[in-house]
C-alpha cells in the first residue's frame, strides 16, 4: 500500500476514501496567482484537518483549483465541499483584492470524483472471482 492509500481508522470502521475535487472560479475570472494559491492551500489543510480528513495533494491555475482529499466515512463530500468554498472565500478575500462578482469567489458547481487504488476493472473481477457458497 503506497502513502496515498494507507488505511485509516474510526471507532467503528476502516477505511480508505479518497476524493478528487475541481472548484473553478465565478465566471472562470482569473484571479489566482502563485501566492493566493500558497495561501489558499494552508486555508484548504486547515479546514481539512478541522473536519477529520487529510489534504493530499493541492495544486492550481488562475481560475481553478485542484484537491485530492482523504476524508472519514461519516464526512459527506457535500458537506465537505461547502465548507472549503466557503471558508477559503471569506479568508482569501479578507487578505487579497481578488476581482469576484459581487462577492462570490467560487461558481456554485463543483467536480467530485472518488478516487481509489485499483481500477474499476480490477475491483470488479475481484467482486466476481469471490468464492461463493453453492
Amino acid at each position: 500500500m503506497n502513502e496515498y492509500n494507507e488505511l485509516r481508522h474510526g471507532r467503528t470502521c476502516v477505511y480508505d476514501l479518497q476524493v478528487h475535487l475541481v472548484f473553478v472560479t465565478k465566471y472562470r475570472r482569473n484571479v489566482f496567482t502563485d501566492g493566493v494559491l500558497t495561501d489558499m492551500e494552508q486555508v484548504m489543510r486547515s479546514v481539512c484537518e478541522t473536519m477529520e480528513c487529510k489534504l493530499i495533494e493541492f495544486n492550481g491555475e488562475t481560475d481553478h483549483v485542484h484537491l485530492l482529499v482523504s476524508y472519514p466515512p461519516k464526512v459527506a463530500v457535500s458537506t465537505l465541499v461547502n465548507m472549503l468554498k466557503g471558508v477559503s472565500s471569506r479568508r482569501l478575500r479578507q487578505k487579497y483584492d481578488l476581482r469576484t462578482h459581487r462577492n462570490h469567489l467560487w461558481s456554485p458547481s463543483y467536480y467530485a470524483a472518488s478516487s481509489g487504488g485499483v481500477t474499476l476493472e480490477t475491483l470488479k473481477r475481484y467482486i466476481q472471482n469471490q468464492d461463493r457458497p453453492e
